[in-house]
């Protein structure tokens, strides 16, 4: 059984000595057999990695023992089969990329919700609730009611704001994504462009369903996962997509019997 990883983590690191810290971390992902990705820029950390329970807590503590990344969650899932082959730790000028220069995502990020209080603003008919992930995610699942930009890649979604949101700066806006860093980032980039009420879903999808099971019947079809699973449930299990590396798109068992699906292309 292997444990995975989901984490991120916006703080400061001192850049001088980020490649001193990537050799440290790479060096103990080796030594615990940790497999998986790491990225690391100025404005923090983001991963997914796999590996036995007791390294994995290992790499944990290690990363908290950082100034500025004592707080550091994760999220934890489980599955029988190894979900990455690799270890990579990687410098990254943003550890999400929306390519809008500096944002102080640590200071300047949305008021986070869970739970039952998410499932309000979804019921709110004042409240816009978006999904900030791309099109190849938001096409196998997502929240009731929630607008879906159709971006491509993380960098559109400015474009998006501007030419949907512009007027609308002093409503609820409620954010939400796999994991909580994309939302995170956004919520801070609205946050600087003046929108007022800001929220985003602690956690993203992943936590949410951790928590509540989607017992309340919001959350419609499966969450994308950046590992071998492909997609989850909503009650955490590996469900049957399986992904084509041409286009990074999700394939259900019906799209593998199609005449023009063609393995590895």
């Amino acid at each position: 059984m292997y444990t995975i990883a989901a984490l991120y983590h916006f703080a400061s690191w001192d850049e001088k000595n980020l490649s001193v810290i990537q050799d440290a971390i790479s060096s103990l992902c080796i030594q615990e057999g940790i497999k998986g990705t790491i990225l690391l820029a100025s404005e923090g950390i983001n991963g997914t990695v796999s590996g036995k329970e007791a390294g994995i807590l290992k790499l944990i503590d290690n990363l908290r023992s950082y100034s500025g990344f004592e707080n550091l969650t994760w999220k934890c899932s489980y599955s029988d089969a190894k979900p990455f082959h690799r270890m990579k730790v990687k410098l990254k000028k943003e550890i999400v990329t929306l390519g809008q220069g500096d944002i102080d995502v640590a200071n300047q990020t949305a008021t986070k919700v869970r739970g039952q209080e998410w499932n309000s603003l979804l019921d709110d008919p004042d409240c816009i609730v978006i999904d900030t992930r791309n099109t190849y995610e938001t096409a196998i699942g997502k929240f009731k009611s929630a607008q879906d930009p159709k971006t491509l890649n993380f960098r559109d979604f400015p474009d998006y704001v501007e030419k949907k949101l512009s007027g609308d700066k002093n409503k609820k806006i409620a954010m939400y994504c796999t994991g909580g860093i994309r939302c995170e980032k956004a919520s801070a980039y609205m946050k600087k462009q003046g929108f007022s009420q800001v929220y985003q879903l602690e956690g993203g999808i992943l936590k949410y369903l951790e928590e509540t099971g989607n017992d309340s019947g919001y959350w419609h079809g499966d969450c994308f996962v950046f590992d071998n699973r492909v997609a989850v449930k909503d009650s955490l299990e590996e469900s049957a997509y399986q992904q084509c590396f041409g286009c990074r798109h999700p394939l259900t068992p019906e799209d593998l019997k199609k005449p023009n699906y063609r393995e590895g292309v």
